[in-house]
Parts: C-alpha cells; structure tokens; sequence
C-alpha cells in the first residue's frame, strides 16, 4: 500500500473486516473500503470507530449502517454478476435516500472476454447512476480498463494488473511483472546414472547430475503442477524443476550453474500470463495461492 500511494493510488479495497487493522495508519481510514460490507453491528461500530468506509452491498446492509448511526459509506450495485450487489430494483427502496455515497460501484463479469454482457452491465450501470446520488461511481477492473473510457467512470479498481497480471491482450506489453517468488537452496547433491528424485520416482537421472533442494513447496502455492515443467532462474541461468514438487521443499537440476551453492536464493519462473498457460491457473489463482511463509519485500 505505501509503495502504490506514493505512485498515486489514493482508494483502496480490502475483503475483509480483519485485514483492517493491519493497514490502519498507512494511509487515512476514509480512503480504506471493505467489500464484504457490514453483517452486524459490531462490524458497522468498527467502521464508525475507525474511520474505514463500508460498502453496502444489500438492503440488509443499509439498515445495519444506518441503525448504526449511518455515515459515509459504498454502494455496490448487481448489474448481472449476481454475485454482491442491491438489485436494481431495489434502488427505489426509500432507505437508500438517506444514505451519504461516497462510490457507487459494480462489478464486470466478463471483462476479459468480448461479449455482450459488457455493454449490457455497462448500460445498467447508467441506469444506477441516475437513481443513486453518489460522489463518484465506478465499474471498471483491470480488465474493464482496457475497454476503454465509456467503462471507467470516475474511479477504476485495478487488480490483478497491480500485481503484474494481464488481464486482456489490449495490456500485453504494457504491463511488467512485478512479483517474483523466490526461495533458498538447502542442500546440493551429486546424484548418479539411475538415481531417483522426489515422490513416486517420477524422474531418474540418465547421467551424473547435480541437483538443488529449495525451501518451497505446495504449502506455499508451489504447486504440484508444477512438477517436471517449472524451473527457476539464477543468474540468468535456468533450474528447470524435476520430479513432484513436495509440500515444501522442490528439487531443481543445477547442472548450468555448478557455482550456485547452498544459501543461495533463486526465482521461479512466474510471468503471470505464461505461468497460467503452463499449469492451468488463472494469474489469480497463482498469486491468491502463495502462503504467508512468503516474506513480502518490494525490490528494484
């Protein structure tokens, strides 16, 4: 968060109510919204209290807010996701008058594609705008940015483009990969002709091969689809992965690089959009994935 304020990044979107207290001070509470929205009263008073900006996403929702003594809040308007969202016949209900919308917001459903249901959500959308009185209004994710202006309102809410993803080709090359996971080598070993790696022996040296064990596996999004087809780099050189990836070790071959040693640290493979034609993930999958054991640094 403090790396994307300082580039001009001036909103920002959390899930859930328990991650508020971990990002409290890096930038104003008002500038903070939670997307799940207040279930009760407890979640509503700690909204009031810190200074956080719920998004109400049900009439449900707007009566907890406002018996709760009301304020600044979002709205999500359903535009046909029908995932969060008031209906839009539920923007006539008289409850929603009373409320102080700083963003009324949707959701696209399928951004990424060219279909129809663009511009359908689009022009529902419009519709929203002129039943609900609001500061501003936004619809656009990453995806719905590379559709162009008529999509992006007075706020968009880039995703997984922040994380170096590309959501749509209209993005590619315009877009750099920003997340690199890495992990230590723990042990080197000198392996024979006939020697097996990993579980279930999925590979066999056919010759003399030196070998690197990582600390990092699938209880880290590691997956095991990775196995035989990852690989790591290392000074420009490339460990490719062999055998079954372990809960939390990988074996990697470190026959181009027999001055890489115990210690050192190398950087799986992880373009986003490549990575996902390699396994089968979506580039959100393959960052939501990655575990807590990561220490997060940003980096030149």
């Amino acid at each position: 968060m403090p790396v994307l304020a300082a580039a001009g990044c001036r909103d920002f979107f959390v899930a859930h109510w328990s991650e508020v207290p971990d990002i409290l001070g890096l930038v104003p509470p008002e500038n903070i919204a939670v997307l799940h929205g207040p279930a009760n009263a407890t979640e509503a008073d700690f909204a009031r209290a810190t200074g956080v900006r719920p998004v109400l996403n049900s009439l449900h929702q707007v009566r907890v807010w406002q018996e709760s003594g009301g304020g600044a809040c979002h709205l999500m308007v359903d535009t046909g996701m029908n995932r969060l969202g008031l209906s839009l016949s539920d923007l006539s209900d008289p409850a929603l008058a009373a409320l102080d919308v700083d963003v009324c917001m949707s959701h696209l459903a399928s951004a990424d594609e060219d279909v129809a249901q663009n511009e359908e959500q689009r022009e529902r959308f419009e519709v929203a705008r002129e039943q609900v009185s609001a500061r501003r209004y936004s619809l656009a994710n990453s995806a719905g940015i590379a559709l162009g202006r008529a999509f992006h309102e007075d706020l968009t809410r880039p995703g997984i483009a922040l994380y170096g993803g590309v959501a749509r080709a209209e993005l590619d090359g315009k877009i750099a990969q920003v997340v690199r996971p890495e992990a230590a080598v723990l042990q080197v070993r000198e392996l024979q002709a006939g020697d097996k790696v990993g579980y279930n022996a999925l590979f066999t040296a056919r010759s003399p091969l030196r070998v690197g064990v990582l600390a990092m596996g699938y209880a880290d999004g590691y997956l095991r689809c990775w196995s035989g087809i990852g690989s790591f780099d290392w000074q420009g050189r490339k460990a490719r992965v062999l055998g079954r990836v372990s809960m939390d070790l990988t074996i990697v071959d470190l026959s181009e690089m027999p001055d890489c040693k115990e210690g050192d640290w190398l950087a799986a493979d992880y373009d986003l959009p490549s990575a996902a034609r390699q396994t089968g993930l979506s580039q959100y999958e393959l960052l939501t994935l990655m575990g807590k054991r990561f220490l997060r640094q940003s980096g030149d």
